[in-house]
């Protein structure tokens, strides 16, 4: 297995610049890129022979690899443009009541806490995130938080795989046990899941989980999926209506009117580029990159990791300020400035009552580079000298 800064050519990314926020968005290889391209100019070749004849197939050969590599049955699986599109369905779909309660954390990504607010006051109901303390020392820090916080009221629990903000590793299946036997469903938002951790679904024990291609896997933006429990397929809809409407569970998803599914029928090519680059090895080469670049940044600069090392994954967070929380908007324009200014991509956040930088161990980067970033990003933020 190759892989480092040679071969950034791979993905056609911008060679001046360190790429370090993999996490955010993905980066597609021009060989994914080529397959879109392909399906794309099938399509346009016979639009009508394509939708009505080749896509039924095509699709559900899709939902045969992913189960394939995500576990489950091909028709517990369908597809959605994102995991937030994935949480949107789940939260739609659940019947809330005033004085219900869904159940979440602060690690929750920000546009899955406003999905969970609207439906709530829609129906009365309560959003209740659960704050963490950090740096987090054990995975009974997450699990214990989560517990107490939960009461009788709760409808819905809403957990990162791997969360946004500070890329902790949840303890998913111990959680999903627990709420498991007490009949509270979990949705496990697995957006930094698949091509990230491992994914089984049978292992997991969630009742929905939802996870993106297009990050960790490679697969083109608007790419993900989307698992249902058997038992409880029945009462998921998709945000679009269509023909499929009444048919069942896969056919109500397959169609949700035209629309250029290339990015969905690319996913297969993602998963043969993750395997044909190491697969599980890669996933752990990719961890012990973002780990080693801590440990580096860590005795050199004084950043605080989130988490120990069996909790991070693929992608880190270190504290970068402790005495207070950037905004939002002081966030992102740091991010402009050390991209400007330093060459550097990289995710900044701020939970927990500190700033946090987050950076991403992909197939095009190694230690050196992650390194070289935590550094540009300590110096740019250092006070000048008057």
């Amino acid at each position: 297995m190759s892989d480092g800064t040679h071969r950034l050519s791979d993905f056609g990314l911008d060679p001046t610049l360190i790429h370090a926020n993999h996490g955010s968005y993905g980066a597609v290889p021009l060989v994914i890129r080529t397959t879109q391209h392909r399906i794309q100019a099938e399509l346009d070749a016979n639009p009508t022979g394509f939708f009505r004849d080749r896509y039924p197939e095509l699709i559900r050969a899709a939902a045969s690899r992913v189960a394939g590599f995500l576990g489950g049955d091909p028709e517990d699986w369908v597809f959605v443009d994102n995991a937030t599109a994935g949480v949107n369905t789940v939260l739609a779909c659940t019947r809330l009541h005033p004085g219900d309660e869904v159940l979440t954390t602060d690690q929750a990504y920000g546009a899955v806490k406003k999905v969970i607010a609207h439906h709530c006051s829609r129906n009365d109901a309560r959003s209740v995130a659960v704050k963490l303390k950090l740096p987090i020392t054990s995975p009974s820090d997450v699990f214990e938080a989560v517990v107490a916080a939960a009461t009788t009221k709760a409808k819905l629990v809403v957990l990162d795989h791997v969360s946004s903000p500070c890329g902790i590793v949840f303890p998913v299946a111990e959680l999903c046990s627990y709420f498991g036997q007490r009949g509270i469903p979990v949705l496990v938002d697995g957006a930094h899941g698949p091509g990230n951790v491992e994914v089984d679904t049978a292992s997991i024990g969630a009742d929905f989980y939802t996870g993106n291609a297009h990050k960790w896997l490679c697969a083109p933006p608007g790419a993900a999926m989307l698992w249902c429990r058997r038992e409880r397929q029945r009462q998921l809809k998709p945000l679009i209506l269509s023909h499929g409407h009444g048919a069942g569970f896969t056919q109500a998803f397959d169609w949700p009117g035209t629309r250029d599914p290339s990015a969905w029928l690319s996913i297969p090519a993602a998963i043969d580029f993750h395997l044909e680059n190491g697969g599980a090895q890669l996933r752990e080469r990719n961890r012990k990159t973002a780990l080693d670049a801590a440990q580096r940044l860590s005795d050199e600069c004084d950043y605080v990791p989130v988490a120990p090392s069996d909790l991070q994954s693929s992608m880190i967070a270190l504290r970068l300020l402790s005495d207070r929380e950037l905004t939002p908007v002081e966030c992102a324009a740091l991010q402009h400035r050390l991209q400007a200014e330093e060459d550097v991509v990289v995710a900044i956040t701020s939970v927990g009552g500190s700033t946090w930088l987050r950076l991403s161990a992909g197939l095009y980067t190694d230690a050196n580079d992650l390194t070289e970033a935590g550094r540009r990003v300590w110096k740019a933020i250092q006070p000048t000298n008057s």
